[in-house]
């Protein structure tokens, strides 16, 4: 009878482990597309400056071009704020499944070596020594 209850526990630490690996693989593809944003924003940053730098009404050289060079470096500015803050907040969250993904795993093992035990033990005293 403990030997079936372990094997439930660990069927249910499974069942735990697999659902936080899937968290965890949903967290890292978010970090992925933070990442490859990240770089998208920094290209169409660069573009706008180019382009501006380049124009013949607002280009580098008039009066407006630095007033324009700045809306677009606290534009840009905002927008890398706010991505930064959502990868702090997908490490945090990895780094909480993690720990998660630890402890179950430690449990885990702790109650499999118990099985073990419980099965060592009723080899040993169940009829196998008469």
């Amino acid at each position: 009878m403990a030997i079936s209850n372990i094997h439930e526990t660990l069927l249910m630490y499974t069942k735990q482990k697999t659902t936080i690996n899937e968290q965890l693989s949903n967290v890292m593809f978010d970090m992925v597309s933070a990442s490859r944003k990240n770089a998208d924003i920094q290209q169409q940053y660069n573009e706008k400056l180019q382009d501006l730098y380049y124009d013949p009404d607002y280009g580098y050289g008039t009066d407006e071009y630095q007033v324009i060079v700045a809306e677009y470096e606290n534009d840009h500015e905002f927008e890398l704020s706010s991505l930064e803050a959502w990868e702090s907040e997908l490490e945090l969250e990895k780094n909480n499944l993690e720990t998660q993904l630890n402890e179950i795993t430690s449990f885990e093992n702790t109650w499999t070596k118990l099985l073990q035990s419980n099965i060592k033990n009723d080899f040993s005293y169940g009829g196998a020594g008469q």
